[in-house]
Formats: C-alpha cells, sequence, structure tokens
C-alpha cells in the first residue's frame, strides 16, 4: 500500500522548532479532529487525541511535533542575527543553508560565517563551531528590528522531495512519525483499549510534553514513534548500522533513555509476524526519545515500547526515509493497538 506524500509533505515543512509548535499543531488538529472521540490541548501544547475502547485499560502512543532548529539572541549593528540551537546539531551541517526567521513575518535568511579564502591554515582544519555562524538577512539593522525581535524562532527551510523509493527533506526527524500517527488514528478501527495519539511538544530539548502528557493520562501501555539511525552507508561496519533502509520498520530495544519492557518487544516482532510485516531490530546507544516519559512518567511504570523509523542523514536537512518503511510502521502501530488484548502481558 503506498503513502500519502502530498499529505506528508505538508507535515515536514510546515514550519515548528521546540516550543514554538504552533503551525504544525494547528495543521495536526485539521487534519486529524475528524477521526478520533475528541481532541484537546494541554497547558504546554501537546495535542491529545481519544479513541475510546472497549476495556477498562489505557495506551498512549507519543509521536513528538517539534524540529529542531534556533532561537535568535542578538541582532548587531549590520544586521546580523546571533542564535542558540533548539534541540542537537552538528555545526558542520549549518553551511551553506536557507533558514526563516519567525517574527512579525517570516524572513529567509542564510547561515554565514568566515570565508574560506580569509581563514588562517588552521581555521581550514577545524569545524567551524555552531558559535561563529550567524543568520544574514541581506538587510539593515532597521529593517530587521521592524520585523525580528530577540526570542523569535528560526527554522530551516528545504522542500520534501521524492528520491527513488524514498522521500528526502529537512524534519523528517520527527514529522514522519507525526504523519504515522495520523494515518493510524484514520485507520484504527475497534480498539480493545483506550487509545490516546498524543502529540508532543518539546522533544528535541528534553522529552517535555511526553513527560506531563504521560503525568496526565496514566497509561497501563505506552509506544514512543520516533526516527532511528540507519547508518547503512559507504564505510559503516555492519555492527555500526543500527538500521538499515528498505529493510522494514523498527522495533526498539532500548536507546539511552529507555529499555523497552521485554513482554512489549516480544508482543510487537510477533505482531508484526503475524501479519507479515517486514521488520527490524533497533538498538540505538545515543539518543532518547518520548518512549522514556511514557515508560517512567506513569504511576509504576508504563509497558513500553516504540516503533522506529529508519532515517539516513539524521538531524540534517536532507534525512531520507523509505516509504515502504513508513507504511509498515503505520501497520505495526496500527496492529498493536488494535491486539493489546490478545497477549499475555504477566511476568
Amino acid at each position: 500500500m503506498s503513502i500519502n506524500v502530498k499529505l506528508l509533505k505538508a507535515i515536514c515543512e510546515v514550519p515548528g522548532t521546540s516550543g514554538f509548535e504552533q503551525r504544525i499543531r494547528e495543521l495536526v488538529i485539521k487534519e486529524v479532529k475528524p477521526y478520533v472521540d475528541s481532541l484537546s490541548i494541554d497547558n504546554m501544547g501537546n495535542v491529545v487525541t481519544f479513541k475510546k475502547g472497549k476495556k477498562n485499560k489505557k495506551a498512549m502512543v507519543a509521536a513528538h511535533m517539534d524540529e529542531i532548529g534556533f532561537i535568535v539572541t542578538h541582532i548587531d549593528d549590520q544586521g546580523f542575527v546571533r542564535f542558540n540551537p533548539l534541540g542537537g546539531f552538528d555545526p558542520k551541517t549549518l553551511s551553506a543553508q536557507r533558514v526563516i526567521v519567525h517574527g512579525k513575518k517570516d524572513l529567509i535568511g542564510v547561515m554565514g560565517t568566515k570565508p574560506i579564502h580569509v581563514m588562517t591554515p588552521e581555521e581550514r582544519n577545524r569545524v567551524v563551531p555552531i558559535t561563529d555562524y550567524f543568520i544574514d538577512l541581506g538587510m539593515s539593522k532597521k529593517e530587521v528590528e521592524k520585523y525580528i525581535e530577540i526570542g523569535n524562532p528560526v527554522t530551516r527551510q528545504r522542500e520534501l522531495i521524492e528520491m527513488g523509493d524514498c522521500v528526502n527533506c529537512k524534519s523528517i526527524d520527527n514529522r514522519v512519525s507525526v504523519f504515522i500517527l495520523i494515518e493510524t488514528l484514520k485507520e484504527l478501527k475497534n480498539v480493545p483499549y483506550d487509545v490516546y495519539g498524543v502529540f508532543t511538544v518539546q522533544e528535541e530539548v528534553g522529552i517535555r510534553g511526553a513527560n506531563v502528557s504521560a503525568l496526565k493520562i496514566q497509561p497501563d501501555f505506552g509506544f514512543g514513534l520516533d526516527t532511528t539511525i540507519a547508518f547503512d552507508v559507504p564505510g559503516a561496519k555492519p555492527h555500526e548500522k543500527i538500521t538499515e533502509l528498505g529493510k522494514g520498520t523498527g522495533i526498539k530495544i532500548m536507546d539511552s533513555s529507555t529499555i523497552c519492557d521485554y513482554r512489549m518487544v516480544s508482543y510487537m516482532k510477533k505482531t508484526a509476524d503475524r501479519h507479515k510485516i517486514k521488520w527490524q531490530p533497533e538498538i540505538m546507544t545515543a539518543g532518547g526519545t518520548d518512549t522514556a516519559g511514557i515508560q517512567r512518567m506513569t504511576a509504576g511504570g508504563a509497558i513500553s515500547g516504540a516503533v522506529s523509523i529508519p532515517t539516513r542523514h539524521i538531524h540534517q536537512v536532507i534525512e531520507m526515509a523509505h516509504k515502504e518503511d513508513i507504511r509498515a510502521s503505520i501497520d505495526l502501530l496500527k496492529h498493536s493497538l488494535q491486539d493489546l488484548d490478545t497477549y499475555d502481558w504477566k511476568f
């Protein structure tokens, strides 16, 4: 079955960095509201959807809406903008990139730094630190300050394209999961337990939205939904790959913030096999996801696991995911929610 690339494109391209998720939140609400029994927004801005189940237990799925970005910290006398990152950045990925500064109106800017022609030999041989970058809006300080002020968010500018069997864009992490959760909620039928599909905020700066959502919901079962590393490129050793594109959805075993419940891992594997869904195991030794918030912020803990979407070039503007892996992720999440009462969850 194919995926709705037009919707995925809209979701990936709309701006919404950590703490400034307004636009992506509006898109999510418009798209998902007709397919759920109720929808609410909490004080942090998480979108909490609800589908009524037949039995008195709760399952929570979390997909974070925020993308990595920046926040304006200074405008100098020439109109150049300084910034701090919101989320984790590899400085070398900033070179030669366009960004959008979101003030009274959106302004396109470019990431600038010292030209290589005037660098010393020592400077040429080192990675330019993030503190050396600035945003050039092509305007004077007076013009910039008509529209931009300290505290405005900045996002990266890059459209989604199809490349062979893949999609490529900025913010596949984690907008592909937003897409997967929306599509799952559209297809989900006859769930045994109440399903809370939560589109969370501020994951990239510390899993903050998932924490408060889980505290409120107190789920019995939890599913994180996020991208993972596909290091299946030249130079990668077999044990370094984590996942590979086109080999199926990832079933998380652990990351740096979560050891998934072994019962949930077993259940998800058996569910995938039963429904003939292609999958691969995933262990990510660095980086965490909303799964940690669901698992820990419930009294006594939630039985938690995660669906992981293999993604190349992660935290760059050229993130890439395979369309068949995306479809497999929808299928695995859907069937995992629909079959929850068929498994023996005893220790």
